[in-house]
């Protein structure tokens, strides 16, 4: 990734010169880029970069890192509809963008939402929006503290997140390649209850999402049946809860029905 980064050389590229002589400013490059590799720093944070879903995104400290299993759920809502249906979605914790950019770019009729409680987070999603083409519309908000968030109700098609779901008191079970560099406001819920963010998306959904409209959560591994609970009290239908590839917890979904069931 490095030799790609500064010197465009791919990997097989790389392996075949290994007697080539690099230019002094590039070679101190990727040594201190090694360094910060040496110190647990994430190498998309080394790079200021990321790959997510074909497409490249723009990465600072401001935001998370994505991950492949978001790449999944994306995946899943992508399967979903219609390329062409004129939706109305909202992505709820948008950090770097990468859910909204990437369903803008799949549905080029849709109307997409990105909603993050951070102004510094909002600034780099807005660029990646820019660096790959596509419109999106950018609010701040905090959905713990704003029941609406401005939208009205019945007017939504999906909502999709991954929200912080780390409680306080889990810190010490994380790397340190996360722990010391991730943003902790995208990591952590901000008291000691991992699904708080569950119950309140959940709960907006059904004020705001269209009849048969549905959610699309990430959720932590550990807590699939406490997530797919929050959706059957909040009367959804249709509830399904997902592994990812490499075969841990990390999906659920539920439709909205008009009368609650």
């Amino acid at each position: 990734m490095l030799f790609r980064h500064y010197i465009g050389m791919t990997p097989v590229q790389a392996h075949l010169s290994f007697d080539r002589d690099l230019p002094a400013e590039t070679e101190k490059q990727i040594r201190e880029a090694i360094g910060e590799l040496k110190k647990f720093r994430p190498i998309q944070y080394i790079l200021g970069e990321t790959e997510f879903y074909g497409l490249h995104f723009e990465l600072t400290t401001d935001v998370l890192i994505p991950r492949p299993e978001t790449e999944e759920l994306v995946e899943q809502v992508v399967h979903e509809y219609d390329r062409n249906a004129e939706l109305t979605i909202v992505d709820i914790g948008t950090g770097s963008g990468c859910i909204a950019v990437a369903l803008a770019a799949n549905f080029p009729n849709a109307n997409v939402w990105a909603l993050d409680i951070s102004q510094s987070a909002l600034t780099v999603a807005q660029r990646n929006a820019h660096k790959n083409r596509v419109k999106v519309n950018f609010l701040l908000n905090d959905v713990l503290k704003d029941g609406l968030m401005g939208f009205e109700p019945d007017s939504i098609d999906a909502i999709v997140s991954n929200p912080p779901y780390v409680a306080p008191s889990e810190k010490e079970q994380l790397l340190p390649n996360v722990l010391e560099y991730e943003p902790h406001n995208a990591l952590f819920t901000p008291c000691n209850y991992p699904l708080i963010f569950y119950e309140r998306i959940a709960a907006f959904g059904m004020k705001c999402l269209k009849n048969k409209g549905k959610v699309f959560f990430e959720i932590n591994e550990a807590f699939p049946e406490k997530v797919a609970d929050i959706l059957q009290q909040n009367h959804y239908s249709d509830i399904t809860v997902r592994k990812d590839i490499n075969g841990k917890w990390r999906m659920a979904s539920g439709e909205k029905n008009k009368t609650p069931s």
